[in-house]
């Protein structure tokens, strides 16, 4: 991935995509296109990006819709050039129960949530393997390995995806393709999704605590999409701990998120009366939210585990230089 790279974000009007559209051309990369479905969201982020000397094609799209879907990659490589990197990013949910979630809300988060990621795979694939060349970075969640109370139909989803991803992987590598794919598994972000998600509630929704900032997991986006040999990334120590716990003690964890699970998504304040959600059309059509949420001073700016993951050569020298240290002492003392 360099500078004339184009790079294609799904979701890219807000949140987290919002941050990795501004981490990708901090990190140099010069052309990038956009998808969303909020006009003014997406405006916003094309002029974030234009400050910074990025040329940008941003397209209003659902990414439920398929053909649109494959219709915005064409016309991004129209005026790009060809996709190098594809982030599937977007999404959405339903806070609720999974007893009062209708049939059709679990089938709207399944459309975006998942078949988002399957459409914009699809488009990018078109493109990418006939090249012999390319990545696709899917975003994904602990949530994508342990599913929460209210969070059904974003788990559900989530945990598709991971089935879809690991798929797709074995058959490239079949292939001996040159095309890979790599998932960035996110811990808890500040993001507006708390501010807009359909909720049955009564008090407003708020990210499983510890809440990172939005730009914690667009550095490691950046960084998958260019180490996509590693086939999954995992963002922050409560990521690390939520994945390898449920593989581990899994009865433990029903337990834990049945006494915990529910308020610790639940913030004091009321949900106002007839609060607009985002999951059948964009609530930033006329307003721009930008990449935070209400979190703000709660949020951690870095991820310690995060860094160390993405550098294991200062690390295990650092742990070689200790451990040669205390040899050296003991050999003294002897």
């Amino acid at each position: 991935m360099d500078s004339q790279s184009v790079v294609v974000i799904t979701g890219a009007s807000a949140g987290v995509g919002r941050a990795a559209a501004r981490a990708f051309a901090q990190h140099g990369v010069r052309r990038i296109g956009l998808l969303a479905r909020g006009r003014a969201g997406l405006d916003a982020t094309t002029r974030e990006l234009a400050d910074l000397g990025v040329q940008v094609c941003a397209v209003e799209c659902d990414v439920a819709d398929a053909p649109a879907v494959d219709a915005a990659a064409s016309r991004i490589e129209e005026e790009l050039g060809p996709i190098e990197v594809w982030v599937n990013n977007a999404m959405t949910a339903v806070f609720a129960r999974v007893a009062d979630t209708t049939a059709e809300e679990f089938r709207r988060v399944t459309e975006v949530t998942y078949l988002g990621f399957v459409h914009g795979t699809l488009a990018a694939l078109q493109r990418m393997l006939p090249r012999d060349r390319g990545v696709v970075v899917q975003v994904g969640s602990a949530l994508a390995y342990r599913g929460i109370p209210l969070q059904a139909s974003y788990c559900g989803a989530k945990h598709a995806m991971v089935g879809f991803t690991e798929s797709l992987r074995t058959e490239l590598l079949h292939d001996h393709s040159g095309v890979q794919v790599t998932m960035v598994h996110l811990p808890a972000m500040n993001t507006p999704q708390f501010s807009w998600v359909r909720t049955r509630l009564r008090r407003h929704p708020q990210p499983v605590p510890p809440i990172y900032q939005p730009e914690v997991a667009a550095e490691a986006i950046v960084y998958a999409a260019s180490h996509p040999r590693r086939r999954e990334h995992f963002v922050g120590m409560p990521t690390v701990i939520t994945v390898l716990g449920n593989k581990l003690l899994p009865a433990l964890g029903d337990r834990y998120l049945a006494r915990s699970g529910i308020d610790s998504q639940l913030t004091d304040r009321p949900i106002p009366a007839n609060r607009p959600d985002n999951l059948f059309a964009p609530v930033d059509q006329e307003a721009d939210h930008g990449s935070h949420g209400i979190f703000d001073d709660r949020a951690h700016p870095r991820s310690l585990q995060t860094w160390v993951a993405e550098h294991p050569a200062p690390v295990v020298g650092a742990l070689a230089g200790v451990g040669a240290a205390c040899a050296a002492v003991a050999r003294a003392v002897r």
